[in-house]
Parts: structure tokens; sequence; C-alpha cells
């Protein structure tokens, strides 16, 4: 094992995750990301863990269900990690195990790379403190007015829900988030999205933007694609209700995360904002779709019941 990888790996378990010797660990990957599996099952077995290394087909969207034989593991285990191609983020199987206690780490997209260098390696510490007062304040405001390239803006009602805070540390039972983390997020309300926005980062299944996509939303449901590429996008975001409904506002917080084209870290970039569009029953909403799409957008000016807190992608809150 590359050394490297072989000390994330171990500081994943310990300082993320808090595994004890003789928990039941789970690694749930894919054919794609197998080799990263295999890292962290040899990490936890020296650790002492019980650990299952569980291997499935790659699945066809992000946010598809893992099949039965893998949810009924993830019911099992006190943690769990998944590396995958596709997010197993925001599934039912994800929620139950969650439910039943276990604390989890996905990661989508995972890469190599992140494993020796970039958001993975940020000292978690700075990136938990960020995130924790972001969630707050996305908790406590009733609106939110994000205004991007080309001065492009969108207000979305935030109303009665609750922010989450994804700090990539998971020790108590029922944590859950991704790893790399760093990201403020909440459910909007569904019909309460209007207005545009502009896209000039990445966004699932298309990669990075080669120019900017503009994304008109009305009542929360996204009515129109335009920009160069807004056929790969309209191919990339299921053509349903359910999967154009607007489900998630997001907040980077991670200042080692870059933009890659891979959603796991473009959506933690430190002053960056995405909207998602699909399921969000995992986190406060009511939508529950066959799919869960994230857009990323940089450098943006964000406010919260129209108190400026991000300028033009810098944090002006300490």
């Amino acid at each position: 094992m590359n050394r490297e990888i072989e000390e994330s790996c171990n500081n994943i378990w310990t300082q993320c995750m808090g595994l004890s010797a003789h928990e039941n660990a789970l690694i749930v990957t894919d054919d794609e990301k197998k080799d990263l599996g295999d890292a962290l099952y040899r990490s936890a077995k020296a650790l002492g863990a019980n650990v299952t290394l569980i291997q499935m087909p790659v699945a066809k969207v992000s946010g598809e269900e893992p099949p039965a034989s893998v949810s009924a593991a993830m019911m099992h285990a006190d943690v769990i990690i998944c590396p995958t191609e596709q997010s197993i983020t925001h599934t039912a199987a994800r929620i139950q195990a969650v439910k039943n206690g276990a604390r989890i780490a996905t990661m989508p997209g995972i890469t190599e790379k992140m494993f020796r260098e970039g958001p993975i390696c940020a000292d978690y510490s700075i990136v938990e403190k960020v995130t924790d007062q972001y969630a707050e304040l996305l908790t406590q405001a009733a609106s939110c007015r994000v205004i991007t390239e080309r001065n492009h803006e969108i207000i979305l009602n935030l109303s009665g829900r609750k922010g989450i805070a994804s700090t990539g540390v998971y020790r108590n039972s029922g944590q859950a988030g991704n790893l790399p983390s760093g990201e403020a997020y909440i459910a909007p309300l569904e019909d309460g999205a209007n207005g545009e926005f502009c896209v000039n980062g990445s966004i699932v299944g298309v990669g990075i933007l080669q120019s900017p996509i503009i994304l008109k939303l009305k009542q929360g449901r996204l009515i129109e694609i335009s920009g160069d590429q807004s056929g790969e996008v309209a191919r990339a975001i299921p053509d349903n209700t359910l999967s154009r409904t607007i489900g998630e506002l997001g907040i980077g917080t991670n200042t080692q995360a870059h933009l890659t084209g891979i959603i796991l870290e473009d959506e933690k970039i430190s002053g960056s904002i995405h909207l998602a569009f699909g399921t969000n029953v995992s986190f406060g909403g009511t939508v529950k779709a066959s799919s869960h799409i994230d857009c990323v957008t940089l450098n943006p000016t964000v406010y919260f019941d129209d108190v400026l807190v991000i300028q033009d992608g810098k944090f002006l809150l300490s």
C-alpha cells in the first residue's frame, strides 16, 4: 500500500470515524473504487476491528439505492465507509443505517489523489468550526439570496428547515456525511426557490463546465437550462418533476478543496455554493427522486435574510 494512502486510511478510521478495536466496520465499495476499498479494509483490520468488505456494481446514477444485500449489511455495522463511483449519500439505505446507530462516511467519486493530498488532508478542527457556524446560520435564516456570475440572482425559502454540518468528523452514533468533507447544507422549501443560478464550476454527470450554465427556477422547479452545454446538463438531470425539484443549498468550507470535476471535492471548495436537484429526504426535505444532482458555482455573493455573509466567494463572518 502506498505510504500516503496508508496514512490517510489510518487517519480516516481513527481521527474522523473514531474506530475502536472490536467494533463492526463495513466498507461498501464498487468495481470502480475497489482498490481504495481494499486499502481501507487492510487498515481497519490492522486496527483490530471486525471488518467486512462488500463490492457491488457501479450504480447507474447518483442517489440510486444499493442492492438489498448491501442495505441489509449496513443495518448491522457500527462504522461504515463507502468509497464508490456514484453517491449513496442520499439513499434510504444510508438513512436507515444512521437511524440504526451507525456512523457513516460516504465517498462518492473519491480518488487516490484525494488520499494523498487535497481536501482529505485538511485540518478538520478548522473545517469543523467553520462548517458548524454556517450550518447554524442556515438554520436561523428564513431566506437566502445568491448572486452569481453575470448578476444572476436566486432567492430560496429556508423557513423551518435545519442546516446540516458535514464536518468530516463522525465519531458519535448516528452521525454521517461525506469524506473528504467541509460543507454546510440545507433542504430549501421545495416550492420556495425562484430566479436564476449561474453555474461556473461543475455539475454531476457533466464534470467541469467549459462555459457557464444558467438554471432558471420557478416555485422550486427547474424550468429552463441555457448555455453552450445545456444539452449535456439536460441529459444529466432526469427529466421528471421530482428529479428537477430543488433539493439542496450547500456552502463549501474546505480550504484544501479545488475544482476537479468530481463533486465530492468540488462542492467542498471554501466559499462555493451548490444547488442540487432531486432527493433530499435524508436531511429534512420531502423529495424522494431517483437522483440527486449537484451544481457547483464559484465566487458567489450570498445574503441570509439580507445580511451579507459571503462576498465573491470570501467568508465575511469569523
